[in-house]
């Protein structure tokens, strides 16, 4: 039973009364007697917060019952899994009770403890039934089911920074940062929050990135830790050797040199700056190269953005909210998918709607969002919308006003998506936020429910795409045809945060201080954000103590970079340990988890070392007795040099395995290579399958793969050189990326071409032979969006497009050496008419880049969508 919002793990505690009170615990009278009182109790309880749960408002008596019987589920389950961790797991056989009479001693005084304990349980539980009878509230039935990301969205957020209203600011801000002036120039976004000053940037950006040596993108808090921001920069900049050093005027340095030693005419943007102060010391960094290096900054603050400009007002923009006409087409794209295929009977209160939303991007997509999700889209559901707009909003949209905006897009969202939509509070401000390190979160804290015994992580899935349909969060990365991260807008992450404290959900701490505040916290602490800046935190050395409103967090999140960790000890509730951030100069020490019996999920990415349990040290290989985890989903990164035959043919008995990522295939013998293929050909549920490693014959592999899972959507296949495609490959209907090297192109290639869903394509052709082509033709390769061909020899004169080949194709990239270059680029590079970037690698200095780089700009002036063209070397 999932964990709600607003009734804790009230559901899951009556299924775990259910059990003690079973006749697994009959032995224990006691315990069973007063667990059968508390479900009984409990669940007239659980059907008045069902009620209260669907209920918009709550007046202050009901809501301060329902906190109360929340907080008390947690205490209750809290005691319910002592009892079961002292007993066995939950297994207390009557054997083990009459095992040895001092065991028998000890029983029993741990089942009395238990009992008393359950005994001011039911105390509490008889108080609040008593409170629970003054109540009544209206039935209510919520509606859940698997959600796909809706197709608009990708296109409502290229709509709305590139064809609702921004093409006059765009054009403005191209000429502004791409005319002949020399010396740095900054230019500054300059508008309230909601405008979409973010938006326009990274359009800017997007467009004239190619003109300069290096680039980043650069978001930034209102609380900058200002030595993470730096180092982020010099990454992205290209710095990969940098010196990762935690002292701003070293980093700073470090930057300026590169930049000037090197040369580099560089593209910054730094967006949503917050602080003049910050923006003195980011912009010791930007050298005048006197080479045409320019600078973005997108700020809400005035102050901010003349200090930017260096007091030239030209190179200031200020944003302004969008006219009637684009904000109707921005909502009516939203909500139907076109701005003229709408009710004429709604058009009036849509006018109104938008009225309220006072041309805001961010206001208009919420509300607009809000409506397209609904089942049934009638005259009265839009009137309770507008009805609930705040009528000053218009002429003030304040952070106030647009919180109520906002507010109404969480309080019309589904119950079993509240917990997950809070959750996403636990991230600092501007993270990108990876799909599959969210919803496993929400798995380990119990957020999902059990669809008709759908797979979990499908139904998780589906979760966060109901979140993103209704833009309640924003689509960040895609690959292989899927949406893999999110942000969350500052505006956003306010709402998340403000209703994290109404509902105890996650409690926020950025200094040490934080943690040892007890006063002025009503109810114990459950979930934790610790967000530390190295230097913030007091007594850094040395873990600190916890207070005892900490001692029951279920769920532990590290980010920033202070050396300040808890003894994990102190938690011994906890399910979630997520820890990450620039800790550069200490260990993070791991090696209690071993003894956190309810610890579910674990992820740490830091770049210092980890002290692991004993138990876990050296864990790369494929485990010994791997085929006894029934259970397990991924098996990822493990290494097969070394293990036994026994261990890889019992890999086929992982039938629940989605994800198989394997490494060192190139030690194993020939017989565990056909063991492997066999294992894997009895993992039908597979939708991730990577190998790398070199072999002699990969056909021994693959090639006898006759009948593999045809749920297939990523198939990497790394250093493995196969003669030809194998031609089960061309069966895979739901394989959407594919990562290959053989050595040439025949029959089953092309076949390749006829895959539904491949949108990514990755190819290295070992043998080209001489005056030989490929012939991409017309309808081949449907949804590719991105194609990469690689070869030590001419893949230039290889590949051949036809009209109508790759309709859907925005980026290209070639690899090949430039000994063997024929002179002229691929064929028909006018006829992919949705490419938007063509990137080629030359191997090895060459005198021929100015010529490859010439013939490649005469093959893009055919193309009427002018694609940008990068040429480097390798």
């Amino acid at each position: 039973m999932p964990v709600s919002a607003t009734m804790g793990v009230m559901r899951p505690l009556l299924g775990k009364l259910a059990a003690l009170a079973g006749e697994e615990y009959s032995k224990l009278k006691g315990v069973k007697k007063q667990a059968s009182f508390l479900e009984k109790e409990l669940s007239a309880m659980n059907a008045a917060l069902e009620k209260m749960e669907l209920m918009d408002e709550l007046d202050p008596v009901s809501r301060d019952w329902r906190d109360h019987v929340r907080e008390m589920s947690f205490d209750m389950e809290n005691c319910i899994n002592d009892f079961m961790r002292q007993f066995g797991g939950g297994h207390v056989k009557v054997g083990f009770i009459k095992k040895t009479a001092q065991r028998l001693k000890w029983l029993g005084r741990q089942r009395h403890r238990i009992a008393d304990r359950m005994e001011e349980l039911k105390v509490l539980a008889l108080e609040a039934n008593d409170r629970r009878i003054r109540y009544s509230f209206d039935e209510c039935n919520p509606n859940s089911s698997l959600v796909s990301i809706d197709p608009r969205m990708s296109a409502i957020y290229v709509e709305t920074t590139g064809l609702v209203g921004n093409d006059g600011p765009r054009e403005k801000l191209v000429n502004l940062l791409t005319d002949t002036e020399e010396n740095l120039k900054v230019v500054s976004i300059l508008g309230f929050g909601g405008l979409g000053k973010t938006t326009l940037a990274k359009e800017v950006y997007n467009q004239i990135w190619g003109k300069f040596d290096c680039k980043a993108f650069v978001p930034v808090s209102q609380k900058p830790n200002m030595v993470g921001l730096l180092n982020r920069l010099q990454l992205k900049l290209g710095m990969e050797g940098s010196s990762q050093s935690c002292v701003v005027d070293d980093i700073i340095d470090d930057l300026r040199e590169y930049l000037i030693e090197n040369r580099k005419r560089y593209l910054v943007v730094i967006d949503d700056l917050w602080d003049q102060s910050k923006w003195y010391t980011i912009s010791r960094a930007f050298p005048e190269n006197a080479n045409g290096s320019r600078v973005i900054v997108t700020t809400r603050v005035e102050d901010v953005a003349c200090g930017a400009c260096y007091s030239r007002p030209e190179c200031i923009y200020r944003m302004k909210p969008l006219d009637e006409k684009d904000s109707k087409k921005l909502f009516f794209r939203r909500v139907y998918g076109s701005e003229d295929d709408h009710p004429s009977q709604l058009e009036e209160i849509s006018t109104e709607i938008l009225k309220k939303c006072g041309g805001l991007p961010l206001a208009i997509i919420t509300i607009a969002s809000l409506l397209a999700s609904r089942p049934e889209r009638l005259r009265d559901e839009w009137e309770i919308i507008r009805n609930s707009l705040g009528t000053q909003f218009a002429v003030n949209p304040t952070l106030e006003g647009m919180r109520s905006i906002l507010n109404l897009s969480y309080i019309h969202l589904p119950v079993h998506l509240r917990a997950c939509f809070m959750h996403l509070g636990i991230y600092p401000e501007d993270s990108e936020i990876e799909r599959d390190d969210l919803v496993r979160q929400w798995l380990a804290e119990r957020f999902v429910s059990n669809l008709h015994g759908q797979d979990m992580e499908v139904v998780a899935k589906s979760y966060f795409n109901e979140l993103v349909n209704r833009s309640l969060i924003q689509p960040q990365y895609t690959d292989y045809g899927e949406l893999l991260s999110c942000r969350v807008h500052d505006m956003m992450l306010d709402l998340i945060q403000s209703k994290c404290g109404e509902h105890n959900f996650v409690r926020f701490v950025c200094n040490s201080e934080d943690m040892k505040k007890e006063h002025g916290w009503k109810y114990k602490v459950r979930r934790i954000s610790m967000n530390l800046s190295a230097g913030d935190a007091r007594d850094e050395t040395t873990s600190g103590t916890i207070p005892f409103s900490m001692s029951q967090v279920r769920s532990l999140a590290h980010f920033g970079g202070s050396k300040y960790m808890p003894h994990l000890l102190h938690f011994k509730y906890l399910r979630v340990i997520r820890i990450s951030g620039e800790l550069f100069d200490t260990t993070v020490d791991l090696t209690a988890i071993s003894q956190l019996c309810l610890l579910r999920y674990l992820k740490v990415s830091v770049k210092r070392y980890i002290s692991l349990p004993t138990e876990m040290q050296g864990l790369t290989e494929l485990p010994k007795g791997v085929r006894n985890m029934k259970s397990l989903c991924t098996l990822d990164g493990f290494e097969l040099r070394h293990r036994q035959l026994e261990d890889i043919e019992g890999l086929a008995e992982l039938t629940n395995l989605r994800c198989l990522r394997l490494f060192g295939v190139s030690s194993i013998r020939e017989e565990e290579v056909v063991a492997l293929a066999s294992s894997i050909g009895m993992l039908h549920d597979l939708t991730y399958l990577q190998i790398d490693g070199s072999f002699f014959d990969t056909s021994n592999l693959l090639g006898s793969l006759s009948d593999p899972s045809h749920h297939i959507k990523v198939l990497i296949i790394n250093e493995w050189r196969m003669p030809r495609v194998p031609k089960w490959i061309c069966g895979l209907q739901c394989l959407s990326w594919l990562d290959l090297k053989v050595g040439t192109c025949t029959d089953e290639f092309h076949a390749l071409g006829e895959l539904p869903s491949l949108v990514q394509l990755s190819l290295w052709l070992d043998i080209i032979p001489e005056d030989s082509v490929v012939i991409f033709s017309a309808g081949s390769f449907p949804v590719l969006q991105h194609c990469e061909c690689n070869s030590e020899y001419d893949v230039t004169a290889y590949l051949v497009f036809a009209a109508g080949a790759m309709p859907k194709l925005r980026i290209l990239r070639l690899q090949f050496d430039d000994g063997h270059w024929g002179g002229a680029a691929p064929v028909g590079l006018e006829h992919l008419l949705s490419l938007e970037r063509i990137d080629a690698s030359v191997r090895s200095p060459s005198e021929y880049l100015k010529q490859i780089i010439s013939a490649f700009w005469s093959a893009i002036k055919l193309n009427p969508n002018r694609p940008s063209l990068n040429v480097g070397r390798l």
